[in-house]
């Protein structure tokens, strides 16, 4: 069954023998329920099954390759067959799920967005080994002070510590993209910053950081009706920019900010 890809749902297969071995041995997941995202004609599949998993869930939306994954697999693996973004990962095991994703680039950060925010108390995932577009990846991972540093830096730092694996060439896929991927590994933080509702973080941060080069100023008039008393509550010198402040500082003010409207 020849299966091309489609480019609406961001499909490119990992072919590279070399690079899928890579990411199969960034965790231990022998004996363990593995969660694969997009696992598109089943490569990656194949090499995670070589692992000796207890159980392997595999979301796959497209219904052509949902059938082509079920001739090529049969029972090994549990095929769901819907989108990601719809899905409750905490329903799908009891276990704690190691997952494996060549995310579609168009949806990547929502995908990492949309796990980040559901996490409350308990974590449905012991790992999470996910690519990315390099330049999404950069951001991901980019520390303050630096120019890539921003929103997505400080949620996923908010739940998730972050490490990069490997960068990905073109080549190592089918379709080739025209850009160079990476791999990263995240990890639960065992105590991480509590907030009332994550979407205050979330409204903080788009603030701060859609004039990021402006200085702090702005944003803090624009988000505290007190700005003044906060900034020095906080020593925040308000003539510095938004990527100057360390995820820390954006947790706190996002507490703040929840304590003020009571």
């Amino acid at each position: 069954m020849y299966i091309k890809a489609k480019k609406s749902l961001g499909q490119n297969f990992l072919i590279d023998r070399e690079v899928l071995e890579q990411i199969v041995s960034t965790c231990d997941i022998a004996n363990k329920e593995i969660l694969e995202i997009g696992p598109g004609t089943g490569n990656l599949t194949t090499y995670l099954l070589k692992k000796n998993p207890k159980k392997l869930y595999v979301v796959e939306k497209d219904d052509e390759l949902a059938i082509l994954l079920k001739e090529k697999f049969d029972t090994e693996i549990e095929i769901i067959n819907d989108d990601i973004l719809k899905i409750n990962e905490e329903s799908i095991s009891e276990q704690k799920l190691t997952v494996f994703g060549n995310l579609p680039y168009n949806i990547s950060t929502e995908i990492l967005s949309k796990w980040i925010f559901s996490i409350s108390k308990n974590f449905w995932f012991e790992n999470l080994v996910l690519m990315f577009q390099k330049e999404v990846a950069d951001r991901i991972i980019a520390e303050f002070n630096n120019s890539k540093y921003g929103r997505l830096s400080i949620l996923t730092n908010w739940k998730l510590n972050v490490k990069k694996i490997i960068d990905i060439k073109p080549q190592s896929f089918s379709p080739r993209p025209k850009i160079d991927s990476s791999l990263l590994l995240f990890t639960p933080k065992e105590n991480f910053f509590k907030l009332k509702n994550p979407k205050n973080l979330e409204m903080i941060t788009r603030v701060f950081f859609s004039q990021r080069r402006k200085m702090l100023k702005k944003p803090f008039n624009q988000t505290f009706i007190n700005a003044k008393e906060v900034a020095e509550k906080f020593e925040i010198d308000l003539n510095l920019r938004p990527q100057n402040l360390e995820p820390e500082m954006y947790f706190k003010l996002t507490k703040e900010y929840e304590d003020l409207r009571g």
